[in-house]
């Protein structure tokens, strides 16, 4: 048995009495890198997860390792190291038949800790992730109809909605929604055929497909599926060959009422250097976007966090998370991380006061109230002088366009709201002339210091009184 299988094995009985959230932040990129005379060496990563070992899991990982060769452990001591340059440094003498301790190391890669939970096969051979399902995701006001789309989707694939695009900015719970789709189809059906990948692995395939000679075995693997789910679908805008395989791709699958589902981080008519034939593909079916959680949305997510994690945290302070983190739900899972990480280690209760001085000096320089987008109008509004009757007006008068402009552009870039749910705010105009007011105040804002002045000057008066 070499370092690397002793360790796998060690980590395969962790695994099973630890949390899925500690077991993959704690141990991923560790490993044994010595073993000898009941000594043993842990590669871990950085100090802070050589304390929280330490601290939690010294005796547990003791005793496995004990377990596992059957000999005494005295003593286990941490290096903090890059694992792959440890494990090739790192190579012991050949130990006697029959015994473990001097056991070389025959891989020089480590093996790679899950991302997620478990993977669950398909007939495919590719796979998606059993912890993405319907029954764990929160839905909240700017999910609702990617949501219910994509349960239509999974109860009646090829039926419904064909293809579903689902588009809206990072961390909102888009690959959670098209992983979902797959696990349910598996679970009603074990032999169901599904490809997952991202656009990039699609055009990656197609390159070497080409490069080798196997356009056949290409167009096999993606063509005869049950279920295809690409992710950042925009990444094959401008690579003709790619376009162009995909739409074959997808008038095949089309054709045989096999399911696409896409995601994207923009919608079909946004994705610039995207063939109009595709675009107009992609709009068949249903395009649904997502948006960030509101703050009642926020706390409900931190609830079930909490739930899975077994981590108990009062419901003031997971407000008052929530009102400090409210980007996307990825930094909401990440500051539960932190919070739980930091607490565990000191052995201390969360305090609302503990919480927030964790927060003091990364978030808290960007740390935002709850606002709404009548209070961003309102702040606008009286910073321009110009009332706000005229700002939801018709009038395209620069001195009030200009205004206009920079609250669309400021909703979507701090509240987080689709595109469509913009214009409706600003007196029930077409998407498109948000996005168009997004991009050219994105644009302003690279090339004109007083409009990036004006931007500044409006979020400081929006979150003064920030918690």
């Amino acid at each position: 048995m070499t370092h690397d299988e002793l360790w796998q094995a060690v980590l395969a009985e962790l695994e099973l009495t630890i949390s899925k959230a500690n077991f993959i932040t704690w141990f991923k990129n560790t490993g044994v890198i010595a073993l000898e005379e009941g000594r043993a060496i842990l590669c871990v990563p950085n100090a802070f997860t050589r304390a929280w070992l330490e601290k939690k899991y010294h005796q547990q990982i003791i005793k496995s390792l004990e377990r596992i060769t059957e000999r005494p452990i005295r003593k286990l001591e941490y290096r903090i190291d890059n694992l792959k340059n440890a494990l090739k440094t790192s190579f012991s003498p050949p130990a006697a038949p029959g015994t473990l301790e001097r056991a070389p190391h025959f891989s020089p890669e480590p093996m790679a800790l899950p991302t997620g939970g478990p993977s669950t096969a398909n007939g495919s051979g590719f796979t998606v992730n059993s912890k993405y399902s319907f029954d764990n995701f929160v839905v909240g006001k700017g999910t609702e109809l990617a949501y219910a789309a994509a349960q239509a989707v999974a109860a009646r694939p090829g039926v419904a909605y064909n293809p579903l695009f689902i588009y809206g900015g990072v961390g909102l719970g888009k690959t959670h929604l098209l992983q979902a789709i797959g696990n349910e189809l598996l679970k009603k059906n074990a032999q169901c055929s599904i490809m997952y990948v991202s656009a990039e692995k699609f055009s990656n395939d197609f390159i070497s497909s080409i490069r080798e000679g196997q356009a056949k075995d290409f167009q096999n693997r993606y063509r005869h599926i049950d279920l295809l789910l690409i992710d950042d679908i925009q990444f094959i805008a401008g690579k003709d060959r790619t376009q162009e395989s995909f739409f074959h791709t997808f008038n095949e699958l089309h054709q045989q009422n096999k399911q696409v589902v896409l995601t994207s981080d923009r919608p079909p008519k946004a994705i610039p250097a995207l063939e109009d034939r595709l675009k107009s593909r992609f709009e068949w079916g249903m395009i649904a976007d997502v948006s960030a959680p509101d703050f009642e949305t926020r706390v409900a997510i931190l609830e079930k966090k909490c739930a899975e994690k077994a981590f108990a945290l009062d419901s003031k302070i997971l407000q008052t998370v929530a009102s400090i983190v409210q980007s996307n739900i990825r930094e909401l899972e990440g500051a539960l991380n932190r919070i739980m990480a930091f607490h565990q280690l000191k052995n201390i209760e969360p305090t609302i006061e503990t919480v927030k001085a964790l927060f003091t000096n990364s978030e808290a320089s960007s740390t935002k109230k709850s606002v709404t987008s009548q209070q961003l109008v309102d702040v606008v509004s009286a910073m321009f002088g110009i009332p706000i009757n005229e700002i939801m007006g018709k009038s395209r008068e620069k001195k009030i366009a200009f205004p206009r402009q920079i609250i669309m552009f400021l909703l979507r870039e701090e509240l987080k709201m689709s595109y469509p749910s913009i214009g409706e705010e600003l007196g029930g105009r077409d998407h498109t002339t948000a996005m168009h007011a997004h991009e050219k105040i994105a644009k302003e804002l690279d090339n004109n210091l007083k409009v990036k002045q004006d931007i500044e000057a409006i979020k400081q008066r929006l979150y003064i009184n920030a918690v």
